[in-house]
This record gives structure tokens, sequence and C-alpha cells, in this order.
């Protein structure tokens, strides 16, 4: 009878992967879209960045305003806030590396690669007096920027940023996250797992980052779940989560920030408040507010805050001693 059980085992040890790496060969790879399903007007461009052709869109007159997504998103993410930003600001957005429609190389995925991109776009566009802005990993590499005391940034917002939990805060989310970060950090399983994924579970783990489920568009997830079936994607994507307590490690430089920086977080955001208040603590002069009925996707749960704090910030922070006391 053990014998029998151990059998089973093993054939679905060995067999699970394989299935998982069929169905993965059968993924569709999307086109990448001619236009944005959201504003058609504004249009997509590409740019080379340290041997990775990044994706971007540029739209508006002002100020320069650079906006950095999620892990596991794109720069679609910010379609409610950028229509409106257009109006103050000349808005950039990319696709961050392995992300999106941009190039997916194969390199390690931690933080100090993505600052690198983000450097080298700011550079490749020859970008100067940039407002850096972004969620999530796109909150913290603002701030690692800004540490490395880049000349071209002159004031920070961080938006929820993942700089803690050793990078596990995604786990807090919903119980499908919780299980994709646990089978990410153990060989074969990570893989199999991220092979068999399916809507539901993506959707899962997006709704477990909002305070409201209504505020995702439905053809921002869908469009988010077919990148995911680009070849590399999913590896791109362990490869990330495997990485992610380097974006921690990076918050022993935040002291060294110059600039004005404005922490925005959403009250139901996956960091818990001795954590944004480490991370208020370790920015000299930083400010800090906290949006309600906010969770981790603010751009999509509170696209309002976000554009009036962006504005705002700016306002108060464009002349020399400015502070910004919402």
């Amino acid at each position: 009878m053990m014998s029998n059980v151990l059998s089973i085992l093993i054939a679905v040890g060995i067999g699970l992967p394989v299935v998982s790496l069929a169905v993965e060969a059968l993924r569709r790879s999307p086109s990448p879209p001619a236009q944005l399903h959201w504003a058609p007007d504004i249009p997509i461009q590409y740019v080379e960045v340290n041997g990775i052709r990044l994706r971007y869109i540029k739209t508006g007159h002002g100020p320069v305003l650079v906006l950095l997504h999620t892990l596991r998103t794109q720069l679609d993410l910010f379609e409610k806030v950028v229509p409106e930003l257009a109006g103050d600001f000349t808005v950039y957005a990319l696709d961050l590396p392995g992300h999106g429609y941009s190039d997916i190389p194969a390199v390690k995925y931690d933080a100090d690669f993505f600052a690198d991109a983000v450097e080298g776009f700011l550079e490749a566009l020859n970008l100067n007096d940039v407002m850096l802005a972004g969620v999530s990993i796109g909150g913290a590499l603002p701030l690692i920027v800004a540490a490395r005391r880049n000349s071209r940034i002159t004031r920070v917002v961080a938006i929820n940023p993942y700089d803690y939990a050793q990078g596990r805060g995604m786990a807090r989310g919903s119980l499908s996250a919780r299980l994709v970060v646990m089978a990410a950090g153990i060989p074969v399983l990570g893989e199999t797992v991220m092979r068999l994924r399916n809507m539901f579970i993506m959707k899962n783990v997006f709704e477990g980052g909002v305070s409201d489920p209504r505020s995702i568009p439905p053809q921002l997830l869908k469009e988010m779940y077919l990148t995911g079936n680009r070849k590399g994607h999913y590896r791109a994507l362990i490869n990330l989560l495997r990485n992610a307590e380097s974006w921690q490690s990076a918050t022993r430089n935040y002291a060294r920030i110059k600039v004005p920086v404005l922490f925005l977080w959403g009250n139901q955001d996956w960091a818990r408040p001795d954590e944004r208040e480490q991370d208020h603590r370790l920015v000299p002069g930083a400010s800090m507010v906290t949006v309600e009925r906010g969770g981790h996707f603010l751009p999509l749960d509170r696209p309002d805050e976000v554009i009036r704090h962006l504005r705002e910030f700016y306002r108060h922070t464009a002349s020399p001693g400015g502070q910004y006391n919402p």
C-alpha cells in the first residue's frame, strides 16, 4: 500500500512539471498593441537602454513626471491618472524590463538592475528636473535612484513602496498571492506553478491589492494576463520574486537622499504602520500621507488622490526650501 502511494507521488512529482511545460509551450504570445486602448491618441514608443528595448509613452506639457509601475504590471496601470496629469506635466510612463512589452533579458532581476534601467531611461531621453514617482517596486525605485544622488531627479513620490518583509509583502494580499510567493522560492515547484497560471489566480492576486475589486478595469486585467504569456515573462517574474529581498536591503541608503520626498500610502496597503514609519524615518525631511479607501494599487483605487497629491507636492516644492505639509 505504501509503495503504491509512493509511486503515485513520484509520478505526480515528475508528471506535473512535464504537463506544465506542455501548457507553457501551447500558450500564444501576444503581439504588442499598436495603440493604448484607454488613450489611442498617445503614441507608443520604444527606446534602447543598456541593450534592452523598453516600451514607453509620453504625453502632456510642463514639468517632467516619470511614472513607474508595480511588479507584474505595466505602464497601463496609470491609465486613470495619465490623461489628467497631462494637463500639468510632461508625463512619461514605461514598461520596466521583463514587464509589459519591454524586452525580457536573462539577467538577475534585483533592485540594482531595475534602478540601472531607470537611470538609463532618463539618460537615453535626456530628461532633467524630473519628478520620479511610482508604485510598489516602482515606488522604491525613485528612492533608490535619489539615494544614488542622480542629478536628473529633483523630487520623489513613493507610492506604497515595496521595501519591507524581505520582499514578501505581496503574500499578505490573498491566499493565491501567498501560495505564489511561497512556491516561487522553491526550485522546480516555482516554475511549475507559474507555468500553470490562469486568469482566476491572477485576478485573485490583483484583487488582494485593491480596496475595491471594481476599481480594476476588466480590459486592463485581461491585457496584463495576456502579456504574462510572452516567452520568458514568467521566468522573469520568478527571478524578481527570488531576489525580492534586495528591495529591503536598498533602504540602508535612503539616508543619502537630499531631494524632497513624499510617501503616499493607501490605508489598506500591504505594508504595516510600523513599516511605513520606518521608511519615513529613514528619509530626512520626508513628508507622508495616508489615503483612505486605498490599497496597494493606489492609482486604480484612488486615482483622484494620486493626481491631487502629485500636483500639490510639485507646487509646494517648486521653490527652494519649499515643504509639503498636507
